[in-house]
């Protein structure tokens, strides 16, 4: 998988992707991240790539034809069956992790990091779809591309040591099987549910009075995995 983020902050992904799960996956070359400046695609030589905003307003709006140009040059070998731009703004759908496992099968990205007071709106016409990671305010989209870029390339093959780590979890198919004891749940149920994976605990067995559920020392699995499945929570 390839994803290209295009950004007026390079270096700020520099400490995110250059740790832990990320890392790791990019060194087995499971994933391809790259950062690229927007303004490698300025209008001059200044490196402008805003501007005023048309009929007045705080702020500067980031122009079109330096992400257009930046999106032809990116998508220049795109044959446009596994690829998809994504464009980062408050107008777009949240993201959540079913959006995440979509993404996941995707052969490249393009997250496209807003700042300013956002973008001219004709760049929407030059992307597939717009996410928002919820509805409140950040500084650019470059915290949105991190998070979208860290939930996605998780769930990649063979990038966490066991695969079923991210099937039982939070927001999981795998949950959903849990607590849905019948053989065959029924789809429309499964989709209006969201839950949240059981508690965990490990050593000690008791912390400043705070105790380990006895069931989880029993060693006995059917009760323990009674007991996790009573745990889950519905989110909804």
């Amino acid at each position: 998988m390839i994803i290209h983020i295009l950004t007026l902050f390079p270096k700020m992904f520099e400490g995110p992707f250059g740790e832990s799960i990320i890392k790791r996956a990019q060194e087995k070359e499971l994933v391809e991240i790259k950062i690229h400046n927007l303004r490698q695609w300025a209008i001059d030589k200044r490196g402008t790539v805003d501007d005023r905003p048309y009929g007045g307003g705080a702020g500067m709006v980031l122009r079109v034809e330096p992400i257009y140009n930046a999106l032809k040059d990116l998508t220049n070998n795109w044959s446009k069956k596994n690829q998809k731009i994504i464009l980062l703004t408050p107008r777009g759908k949240t993201f959540n992790q079913k959006k995440a496992r979509q993404l996941a099968k995707i052969q490249e990205i393009i997250l496209i990091c807003g700042h300013y007071e956002g973008f001219d709106e004709r760049v929407k016409k030059f992307v597939d779809e717009e996410i928002s990671l919820g509805d409140f305010v950040l500084t650019g989209g470059e915290i949105p591309a991190m998070a979208i870029t860290d939930a996605v390339v998780r769930l990649l093959p063979g990038v966490l040591k066991k695969e079923e780590a991210n099937q039982i979890e939070s927001f999981s198919p795998g949950l959903e099987k849990i607590v849905d004891s019948s053989p065959q749940p029924q789809a429309s149920k499964l989709k209006s549910q969201v839950y949240i994976e059981y508690p965990q605990y490990t050593r000690p067995e008791e912390f400043l009075g705070l105790k380990v559920p006895q069931v989880l020392l029993s060693g006995d699995p059917k009760k323990i995995k009674e007991w996790q499945k009573k745990q889950i929570i519905n989110k909804k």
